[in-house]
């Protein structure tokens, strides 16, 4: 058995959509000319997708787009409210009003560029209503900190506090920033208190108390070291709050999925279309979020080889467009969305283009211990091959109790997060970017790199920090290839509450082609518990392609 050797510690940067009038009574009929045809339809079309985007169900929106007639869309519209009345015996319809008020009101206060409904701060008020406090920055500038952000004295870009004392399925005591960075009026949620920090990458300007007295230095802000929001020798001030994963929590839970356009995609999988199909590979991880959500990264990955390029004046191009829906036993859909992969080579760099492989990733937010469906229909523009895939889902449920685990992901890359990052992007897990190799297939001499995160171990209440031991045993069958052991704790790359991020790198080198068997065993010198988890790999001779990422 060898000792592992040290893993490079990450850096964290984790930064974390007209006029819009009530709708109007549409007229009687005057008949069936194109014109109010084409009125009614934009009527129903501005119902559906401003209206009300924010407040709809995807059970309601289904069965909205099922409906064949106007008396049907009238009907549906009319039963809409009066679901949300809340004292049907009067005769207005509080909650209507309330929301048509809260629209013209975003409209009136938030619009920059684009409508107040369709900015962070219009979906925020239409959706949850006046917040309990708001605290307004309007031009940033000098700015006190609060305790918890480290305090000290510094300058802020433009920015708002909102502050719920309780919102429905979400919790209490919500509060939610929104930074205008690029001083034009948009304020945009941010994922991190120290977004609005205007000094955070001038040298020796905004320090903290701590590091005005020589205690820490910029360098060990929890903003760019997540561990160190715990050791409070170094700077740690955050609250539980804006921990990295408990801001991504909040993000899933304020915000719902985008609206489809690609309905000739979705009608696939309803109609059972299995001719000319177009190849992909699939991964599906589970990570905990909270006790009530699940991340479930979807990964797709594509081999160039298989799609039709055009010549497109000076570059050759492929366009694959990407539909995902995850319903429950019952059909009612729990997420939905849409991509398009793009891929363009100059003819210098065409045949090697054509070699390499496209990945992308949707990550969606899931409740633990049930089963879901996966479908997925990718289409090929240019030759029109289409490839339909489907699967179930057992989302696992995490016992607060018991030490446990989430998937292991062996990756191509693991990166930090970039420092510009201001919403959920694919590969992002807290404060890192974890691409996976889809297909698990390495070549000698390449370093296996698995990505897991252990749960519930215990934190020693005086260094405030977990003491665990991590094995890493590679297997052919039940024969043991190699062990590495890691005693002192360097696979630890985060950690916080009782979430431990566990990166590992293992060399490949001198192992021959085949199937092999990935082990972490995972020890908690403190509570004397341990599991162990496992993923397959491959080694193959040939050479094994790079991947593009697709944006």
């Amino acid at each position: 058995m060898r000792v592992l050797p040290k893993v490079p510690v990450f850096v964290l940067v984790f930064t974390i959509g007209a006029v819009l009038s009530s709708p109007i009574l549409l007229a009687q009929k005057r008949g069936k000319g194109k014109g109010e045809d084409a009125d009614r339809q934009n009527y129903y079309k501005k119902w559906l997708e401003e209206d009300v985007v924010y407040i709809i169900s995807e059970d309601e929106k289904k069965v909205f787009k099922q409906l064949q007639t106007d008396e049907e869309r009238e009907s549906f519209i009319e039963q809409f409210w009066i679901r949300r009345d809340p004292d049907p015996r009067t005769p207005d319809n509080e909650f209507k009003e309330e929301h048509y008020a809260r629209i013209a009101y975003a409209n009136e206060r938030f619009a920059s560029g684009i409508p107040g409904w369709k900015t962070d701060r219009g979906r925020i008020y239409i959706t949850f209503g006046k917040p309990a406090e708001i605290e307004s920055h309007p031009s940033g500038g000098t700015y006190n900190r609060e305790y918890w952000e480290g305090g000290g004295t510094t300058a802020t870009f433009p920015f708002e506090r909102w502050r719920y004392r309780h919102i429905d399925g979400i919790g209490d005591d919500i509060e939610i920033e929104f930074v205008d960075k690029s001083m034009s009026g948009e304020y945009k949620m941010a994922m991190s208190p120290d977004e609005k920090d205007a000094l955070m990458m001038v040298p020796g300007a905004g320090l903290t108390l701590n590091e005005e007295l020589g205690i820490s230095t910029k360098a060990d802000r929890p903003y760019f070291n997540p561990s160190n929001a715990n050791d409070p020798s170094k700077g740690g001030y955050m609250r539980a709050k804006d921990q990295p994963f408990q801001r991504m929590e909040q993000y899933f839970n304020l915000f719902r999925p985008p609206q489809i356009k690609f309905e000739d995609l979705k009608a696939v999988f309803t109609t059972n279309v299995t001719f000319n199909m177009l190849p992909y590979d699939v991964r599906v991880d589970y990570i905990r979020l909270g006790s009530d959500k699940v991340l479930v990264p979807i990964t797709i990955e594509l081999q160039n080889r298989e799609l039709e390029f055009k010549k497109e004046l000076d570059f050759n191009r492929a366009i694959v467009n990407v539909y995902g829906i995850v319903t429950g036993l019952t059909g009612r859909i729990l997420a939905e969305f849409e991509h398009v992969i793009t891929n363009e080579y100059l003819d210098e760099h065409f045949d090697t283009g054509k070699q390499s492989r496209s990945i992308y990733q949707k990550i969606v937010g899931l409740p633990p211990g049930q089963r879901f469906k996966l479908d997925l229909v990718l289409k090929d523009v240019n030759s029109g091959r289409v490839g339909h895939y489907a699967r179930g889902l057992v989302v696992p449920k995490y016992d607060p109790d018991l030490l446990q685990a989430s998937s292991v992901i062996l990756a191509n890359s693991i990166t930090p997060v970039p420092t510009n990052t201001d919403q959920l992007e694919q590969f992002v897990l807290g404060d890192l970017k974890v691409q996976p190799n889809v297909k698990a297939v390495y070549k000698p001499g390449q370093n296996l790199i698995p990505y897991v995160q252990i749960y519930n171990a215990t934190i020693d209440q005086t260094s405030l920090k977990p003491a665990i031991e991590v094995t890493y045993t590679i297997k052919s069958g039940d024969r043991i290839v190699e062990q590495l052991q890691d005693l002192a704790g360097s696979s630890v790359q985060f950690f916080s509450g009782q979430r431990v991020v566990v990166i590992g790198s293992i060399p490949l080198k001198g192992i021959a082609s085949g199937d092999y068997k990935v082990e972490i065993s995972v020890q908690d010198l403190i509570s004397n518990r341990s599991l162990t988890t496992a993923a397959d790999f491959k080694v193959l001779d040939q050479p094994v392609t790079t991947a593009s990422v697709q944006h």
